[in-house]
């Protein structure tokens, strides 16, 4: 037909459709832009913002669409599409919900499940509550993305109970058909499960879903956005472990055609988990390369920025990376308050506790906060500057006075002040008593018995203090103590003395019975008066002579001691270094004694009498009956040995 008539409205509009039909996108469109002049907007405008939308030039494809003269139903079904790839889901939730209202087809359920879809990702991204939508789960993909939206919400559990009747869902709608396999029911199960590990990352159960996802990419899935998702998630589990993996991994994150299945915020994810890959690999310049790429994307972004000082740090260069940290808070003052947090928490690991305090109190929207005003006072304190953290607590102090000016407008002349500004008040207090201010603690002492005149902890910490600056006040003061009786507690002495944990346990007193009670209620408590034992006497005690007075003391300290004898030859034996001589040597010389006759032992000595030449000394002397066993020994071996060799 066109070779007859080349400019043949229909017949260009059939080639078109069949070109669609077969995929060729680009072939279709251009013959739509060759023959603008026949095949105008109002006759082929949805094929061709349908070509556009397939070949991914979606600012295209719109503009196409806005620029139709009549918006029939097939071009508000794309520009619905449309609007979900920009990522407008308002206009998009807006778009369904009137093609829904005013169109009844069998495409009805289709456009629920986009509609529930586009729910699904204003949770997810966008942080908006859901509205109930009224949508009857009746299906699968209907159950996937409520699943989706409470993820978004942060209702995990709710989720995975979704996510399972999902499951379940898609197994009994395709196996009713014969045709699909059970290889083909995994494959669409495989998105199912992937947002069951995701939920089971988030909840911490990091094995579980590694398990899962890991199972997930053996089934080697087509859907490349799917596997781009799940091998970000699994770097993310592997953080600086496991760096090999990862490095595989990231090979699925770069597939051709990922970045039109995935959202702006899911490719900006897996491009920070780059960056950071590559810092822990220690690719210093891919590291900085891929930051700066992603800083100049968002500028406003506090990701990129980081990473560039993690890798700063880690190249041991703090001051750059502090420079680099106070030239975006400049830049970008209402991103300051979390940059400055690091910035201090540099500081503070190169040591620089008085400059990370500057910087925190350079925070202007959180230098009130109790949190802030605790890290400040105890860093003050470990520098040991106490005017500085009485400062910090009055400023604070002073904001909770003026924020309460502002709020409350009446002429009322006492205002109550709130939990947390007196909370700050009787901290401040306390410090002040624990670094001996006393004067500067009895303000605020008397600031919250002011607030609170039945305060009794307060009075008596406020009457302490003045007692060291004041006694005349503190008398004064100690009147509005209440009395002992009005103070009283009903406590059970017994039972407390007796709990678990008391220092000290009395011991139940026996049953008084008869006289002993008379004794018990007159006299009061009679100590029992124990028995004493009698002592053991030795077994040669004589009572008829008397005991040696001195027996107590030690031998060396009694009167009559005359110390040790000394003998000769026994003070000589044993005495001295191995192989030294004694005074005492030729007494032993066996030559010199040999010839004199043996002299009659003196009595008292006889442990010291022995042969000169034979003298042994004790450490070399062999026990009785030695020589004897050995012979015995050496007996019995012999007759043991008849056999020989």
């Amino acid at each position: 037909v066109l070779q007859i008539s080349k400019d043949d409205v229909t017949a260009l509009q059939c080639k078109v459709v069949c070109l669609i039909q077969n995929g060729n996108f680009k072939e279709a469109l251009s013959i739509i832009n060759t023959h603008t002049k026949v095949l105008t907007s109002d006759i082929i405008a949805f094929e061709k913002a349908y070509c556009e939308y397939r070949l991914n030039r979606i600012e295209s494809a719109l503009k196409t669409i806005q620029s139709a003269s009549q918006q029939t139903d097939k071009l508000k079904e794309l520009y619905g599409q449309v609007l979900y790839r920009l990522e407008r889901y308002d206009d998009c939730l807006a778009a369904y919900r009137d093609l829904i209202r005013n169109s009844q087809d069998e495409y009805e359920e289709e456009r629920k499940t986009n509609l529930s879809a586009v729910v699904a990702a204003q949770s997810t991204w966008e942080k908006v509550v859901p509205e109930d939508l009224g949508l009857r789960e009746a299906t699968y993909e209907l159950c996937y993305n409520s699943a989706c939206a409470l993820i978004g919400q942060g209702k995990l559990n709710e989720a995975m109970k979704k996510l399972q009747k999902a499951e379940e869902l898609c197994r009994q709608s395709l196996s009713e058909d014969s045709d699909v396999t059970e290889e083909d029911i995994e494959a669409e199960l495989a998105i199912i499960h992937g947002q069951m590990a995701y939920i089971m990352q988030l909840q911490g159960r990091t094995e579980d879903a590694l398990q899962l996802y890991n199972q997930i990419i053996k089934l080697k899935p087509t859907d490349v956005g799917l596997l781009a998702v799940i091998a970000n998630n699994i770097i993310t589990i592997n953080k600086d472990q496991n760096v090999f993996d990862s490095k595989k991994k990231v090979k699925l994150t770069n597939a051709e055609g990922v970045e039109h299945k995935l959202s702006k915020k899911q490719l900006q994810a897996i491009e920070f988990n780059k960056a950071l890959l590559a810092m822990y690999t220690n690719q210093a310049d891919q590291c900085r390369k891929l930051s700066a790429s992603l800083q100049s994307q968002s500028p406003e972004h506090l990701l990129p920025v980081l990473i560039q000082a993690a890798q700063l740090c880690r190249e041991k260069q703090h001051a750059k990376a502090v420079a680099l940290l106070q030239d975006f808070a400049d830049q970008h003052p209402a991103n300051a308050a979390e940059i400055k947090l690091t910035m201090a928490q540099l500081k503070i690991a190169q040591g620089s506790v008085t400059k990370a305090c500057m910087i925190l109190r350079s925070i202007e929207e959180l230098q009130h906060k109790p949190g802030m005003v605790s890290a400040l006072v105890t860093m003050y304190s470990h520098e040991e500057d106490i005017d500085s953290a009485i400062e910090v607590f009055t400023q604070a102090i002073q904001w909770y006075q003026q924020f309460q000016a502002r709020t409350n407008y009446g002429c009322c002349v006492f205002q109550p002040k709130s939990p947390v500004h007196l909370s700050l008040i009787r901290e401040a207090a306390n410090f002040k008593l624990k670094h001996g201010r006393k004067k500067e603690a009895i303000s605020d002492l008397e600031e919250l018995w002011k607030q609170n005149p039945k305060d009794v902890h307060t009075l008596a910490q406020l009457i302490s203090a003045y007692s060291l600056v004041d006694p005349e006040k503190a008398k004064v003061l100690s009147k509005h103590l209440p009395s002992s009786d009005t103070m009283s507690l009903k406590v059970d002495v017994d039972a407390l003395e007796n709990s678990h944990g008391a220092t000290y346990v009395r011991k139940k007193a026996g049953k008084l019975t008869g006289d002993n009670q008379q004794k018990e209620q007159g006299q009061g408590e009679v100590k029992k008066k124990k028995k004493k034992k009698k002592g053991k006497l030795p077994k040669n005690y004589d009572p008829k002579v008397t005991p040696d007075p001195e027996r107590w003391l030690p031998m060396r300290e009694r009167s009559y001691y005359r110390g040790r004898k000394k003998g000769k030859k026994k003070e000589q034996v044993g005495k001295g270094t191995q192989g030294s001589t004694t005074a005492g040597s030729s007494e032993l010389d066996a030559s010199r004694t040999a010839s004199s006759p043996p002299t009659s032992p003196r009595p008292g000595s006889a442990a010291a009498v022995s042969a000169t030449s034979n003298v042994i000394p004790p450490r070399h002397q062999k026990p009785a009956g030695a020589a004897a066993t050995k012979k015995k020994q050496q007996q019995k071996k012999k007759k043991g040995a008849k056999g020989g060799w």
